[in-house]
């Protein structure tokens, strides 16, 4: 039997399954206000413990965010507002579920990245009434190498795991950006998310986890393991038998660059050899914060990213909050389609010093180090908010200039947008979506959200023609730059640089030193001419191979 999802990170294990199934508490929890706070408090301190004793970073700073949440005054507030001091409540769990509802009503109408944090919050409800409770939360202890499967995967259940003997993850729910995405791409580990009947695998059974593919083989035979092992082993070789900048087997050059949010991030790029940072995405300075930060906090911010290129190229996005990532300070109105609304560029319409502030500070940092920053606004639509962009941009000293190209109406209009600017970048995730008419994060509409279907392929072809024809550069900053037979049809279009998360520039290295620019144009044509995005991934196969 096999299972499939969507393959999050890369790698292919054989092992027993772990199953986590959480505890679900079915009957009355009594208690008084003092009681709750009490709980609530026990949690936030028990977060704030296991954050302190975790050394993958992310999980760390997940599960002190969650400690945050557990302690934010407006909770407090809420079940003060709905439990009575002093008073005996035969069952708490509908106050305690109608204080939150507020706080996850609010994160489920911005979508995207932050409806998906929405299971961080139910965390926070759920381990509150579960301690009121006395029952025992989900066992989660791993005492051998196993693969866990699990409806979904909480920071604090992260916390818990001996990460030593996690093989891979798998679990029912939750997209690209999940936490479970997350915290497997920083393991290293095969991951898969938006496995249906995953849980319905006995625990103790022998399972492959092919996070490439997305598949789960139950109870493999030895002739499916060995394929998949052996594939598997030579992708990794070739990664690993490629260094030094990007290049093709007929020696033309590949910029190959990383994406970061922070230095941290920038650190790692650098050290798997990233060329630079292709995009430097300034909103996650931004996300957390209840006020704007002054343009001397935003200067170091800039600087520590700029300090760890030790000179090379780093393009900076300028902010994009909005849609799936809005910032508290700006984005305060809810919106019934936000990735169709006030975001990137357009944050000018309710918040334009925000911008002057931000590009101030970006000058300031810039002249301030020995990193060639290049900067470009997201969510451009027209040549003229490309003209905007750019006259402002140099006002504050920064000499290379350009856009985001992440909208059909930025791609058709490509020749006229680009002649305001130096260079452009393509979004594909966003892109993906917009040209699709089909939201990103949502698995259910896999097979339209793919970069690999003919209509947005066609759509990157525009802008690349454009760009080729007055002579600037037009790279790729989305998750297809990190799919390798994806950026070498990338590459055949016309793209001339690719930007990807430093996990994958080992892999695109190897796979793009194999093949030549006429290789990358056939297989180009192939998928333009495509019907749809499987049978663009099917030719290009059978063109280039694995």
């Amino acid at each position: 039997m096999s299972l499939s999802g969507i393959g999050v990170s890369p790698g292919v294990v054989v092992g027993e399954v772990h199953r986590i199934v959480h505890v679900n508490v079915t009957v009355p929890v009594p208690g008084t206000l003092a009681t709750v706070l009490t709980a609530l408090n026990d949690v936030a301190s028990d977060l704030e413990q296991r954050a302190e004793h975790i050394d993958l970073e992310i999980a760390k700073e997940v599960l002190s965010a969650q400690a945050m949440i557990a302690r934010d005054p407006s909770l407090e507030e809420a079940l003060s507002g709905l439990l009575v001091s002093d008073t005996n409540y035969a069952d708490v769990r509908p106050a305690i579920n109608e204080a939150f509802a507020g706080f996850r009503n609010a994160l489920l109408s911005l979508g995207g990245y932050f409806a998906e944090r929405v299971a961080d919050l139910d965390e926070i409800a759920q381990r509150t009434v579960v301690r009121l409770s006395g029952l025992e939360v989900a066992d989660v202890a791993l005492t051998k190498p196993s693969i866990v499967i699990a409806e979904d995967l909480t920071p604090a259940d992260t916390a818990a795991l001996d990460l030593n003997f996690a093989l891979a993850l798998v679990v029912e729910k939750g997209g690209p950006t999940s936490h479970t995405a997350i915290v497997a791409r920083g393991l290293g580990i095969p991951a898969i998310v938006g496995c249906a009947g995953a849980l319905e695998i006995a625990a103790s059974t022998q399972v492959l986890v092919d996070g490439r593919d997305g598949v789960v083989l139950v109870e493999p035979s030895d002739d499916e393991i060995a394929t998949r092992q052996n594939r598997e082993a030579l992708l990794r070789v070739r990664a690993d038998s490629v260094s030094g900048p990007g290049r093709l087997a007929d020696g033309t050059p590949i910029l190959l660059m990383g994406n970061a949010g922070n230095e941290s991030d920038a650190l790692s790029a650098v050290a798997v050899g990233a060329e630079g940072i292709g995009l430097f995405r300034t909103e996650l300075l931004f996300l957390d914060r209840q006020t704007e930060p002054s343009v001397d906090d935003q200067v170091l911010m800039y600087r520590a990213v700029f300090d760890a290129c030790d000179g090379r190229k780093v393009i900076v996005r300028t902010l994009d909050a909005g849609s799936d990532k809005p910032v508290p300070f700006l984005n305060a109105m809810d919106e019934e389609n936000p990735a169709l609304g006030v975001r990137g560029w357009r944050l000018t319409r309710i918040a334009d010093d925000v911008l002057d502030r931000q590009l101030q500070a970006i000058g300031i940092a810039a002249s301030q180090s020995a990193a060639e920053v290049w900067v470009m606004a997201p969510m451009i639509d027209t040549p003229q908010e490309a003209a905007q962009f750019a006259s402002r941009a140099r006002s504050h000293g920064i000499s290379q200039v350009g856009v985001m190209i992440e909208t059909p109406a930025a791609a058709l209009l490509a020749d006229k947008v680009l002649a305001e600017v130096d260079f452009a970048s393509l979004g594909t995730n966003d892109l993906t979506q917009y040209v699709m008419a089909a939201d990103r994060l949502d698995s259910r509409l896999s097979d339209l959200t793919s970069s690999w279907h003919p209509a947005v392929l066609r759509a990157i072809a525009l802008a690349a023609q454009a760009a080729q024809e007055q002579g600037k550069p037009i790279g790729v900053c989305g998750e297809s730059a990190a799919n390798p037979k994806l950026a070498a049809v990338l590459l055949g279009i016309g793209v001339t640089s690719l930007s990807m998360a430093p996990s994958a520039l080992a892999e695109v290295r190897g796979y793009l030193a194999g093949l030549d620019l006429a290789a990358c144009h056939k297989a180009a044509q192939a998928a333009l001419n495509a019907t749809s995005a499987d049978d663009a991934r099917q030719q290009v196969t059978a063109i280039l191979g694995d």
